[in-house]
């Protein structure tokens, strides 16, 4: 694709979907979307849950055939076939995939339970903050001026 093709799409692109923001409302294109996105500490907890389960199973079985493809290659390339080198190089890249999707599942599941427990606190400040004010609110009204 030349520069100036890439430009164009670019344009037309900008055109299509001009940049704006929206606040409060949902697009105006789609009547059938829902309004603001709520998620509950109990389905974060299940996908954490879920994200966790994977990791340790993956952890386990994801690694079961590497000692016997370990074996099968030693023994192809004392044999002095091609296919015992092949065989390990995809092992190893078979270990650098499975750690990649270990890593993954471990950044999901903590993420989540980092985001439930500082959600969960800012609950609890807003909610204190918003008892404060109604506690001040009473102090303006003619039966706090009373007391």
């Amino acid at each position: 694709m030349a520069w100036d093709e890439w430009e164009q799409l670019k344009a037309a692109a900008a055109e299509k979907h001009s940049a704006r923001m929206e606040l409060n409302s949902t697009p105006g294109d789609n009547p059938s979307a829902g309004g603001d996105l709520q998620v509950s500490q109990k389905d974060l907890a299940a996908v954490g849950d879920r994200a966790y389960k994977l990791w340790d199973r993956l952890g386990r079985d994801g690694k079961y055939a590497d000692a016997t493809t370990e074996k099968a290659a030693g023994d192809l390339k004392a044999h002095n076939l091609q296919l015992g080198a092949a065989l390990s190089t995809t092992q190893a890249e078979w270990g650098k995939q499975l750690r990649t999707l270990l890593d993954a599942c471990a950044q999901i599941s903590n993420h989540l339970d980092y985001t439930g427990k500082v959600h969960s606190g800012n609950d609890q400040f807003i909610g204190g903050q918003l008892s404060s004010i109604s506690t001040l609110d009473k102090g303006f009204t003619d039966e706090g001026a009373k007391h």
